[in-house]
């Protein structure tokens, strides 16, 4: 009980503060982690594909076991000492875990910036939240950008390590934190992360995989107490979800699009090299700066929804216990 109470406080000191700037973060420490990890394997393991592939798999096995059993036991002494200790300790862990509120704040960014009419201050401001290069990118392609991330960012930033916090409580959650930010960093297919990045993309694929299709019901759900198209929602979530690389990243994306309506992917630069993507959803409409907040509106509709989900989950878990 004590963990389902910590994921509620930290869910909603999440929605008042956000990230603050200036203040230590536990992912800034993971990916300071995964960086000497790679230099240290690199190092270690022969240059050739083989080698590459073994050192990322031990990478992620350190990695997210560390990130992992650094939270176990600290949360075990800080309950030892006395409940209400690890209740705060874990509600903090919970707060930096989730991205609700820094997600709404950074796109919102954009959506000020795009306001403005400024294009080189709109590519800054998207450049921020996205991989892709944002040089070549007009105003549209700044808000397509902008709505593709949060819609992505709805099941990796709030919903999928929600749902890690709400079965392992804590140490789950900065598990599956950890997972995400090794293919943040390493799930390139450029050299030279092809293949050190091969086994923590694919992992990261795995540990998504049903929380992606949960985060795409949940916003269908959201979309329908919005008043938004849901049944075009459904239709293009049905047609479009597998139209991306990843096999979990259209999951959110293509219900999106279709409650709003747009098209969004395409075509899109990484790294100076162009990748060529299919459309997800269809131009029903042209796009508008006024997308980015409905989509933060779907997105905080989106998390409500999945913390009673979360909360139902983490209770029948301690029933069945």
């Amino acid at each position: 009980m004590w963990s389902l109470w910590a994921l509620g406080i930290g869910f909603c000191i999440d929605l008042l503060l956000g990230d603050p700037h200036g203040f230590p973060h536990p992912v800034v420490a993971m990916g300071k982690l995964i960086s000497a990890l790679e230099k240290l394997l690199r190092r270690i393991f022969p240059k050739t594909v083989r080698g590459e592939n073994a050192a990322g798999a031990l990478l992620w096995v350190l990695a997210a076991g560390i990130s992992a059993a650094i939270p176990f036991f600290l949360l075990r002494l800080c309950y030892r000492l006395t409940p209400w200790l690890g209740l705060a300790a874990e509600s903090i862990m919970c707060w930096q875990i989730l991205a609700t509120r820094s997600l709404r704040t950074e796109s919102m960014k954009v959506f000020r910036a795009v306001k403005t009419g400024n294009l080189a201050s709109s590519r800054r401001a998207v450049s921020m939240i996205v991989g892709r290069d944002t040089e070549r990118l007009d105003e549209a392609g700044v808000i397509r950008a902008a709505v593709e991330t949060v819609a992505e960012n709805t099941s990796d930033g709030v919903v999928a390590p929600m749902l890690f916090l709400a079965v392992g409580g804590a140490p789950l959650g900065f598990f599956y934190k950890a997972v995400n930010t090794m293919d943040s960093m390493l799930g390139y297919v450029e050299p030279p992360y092809r293949d050190l990045g091969l086994v923590p993309a694919k992992m990261d694929d795995v540990c998504n995989f049903l929380p992606a299709r949960l985060s795409a019901l949940l916003m269908l759900a959201a979309g329908g107490l919005l008043g938004l198209d849901v049944k075009n929602g459904w239709r293009i979530f049905r047609r479009d979800r597998y139209r991306h690389a990843s096999p979990n990243s259209a999951q959110t994306e293509s219900v999106c699009a279709g409650l709003l309506g747009l098209r969004l992917a395409g075509d899109a630069w990484y790294h100076g090299v162009l990748h060529r993507k299919e459309y997800i959803g269809d131009p029903l409409r042209e796009i508008e700066p006024e997308d980015i907040p409905r989509s933060c509106k779907l997105l905080y509709a989106t998390a409500l929804l999945s913390l009673l989900l979360c909360g139902g989950l983490r209770l029948l878990v301690l029933t069945l216990i």
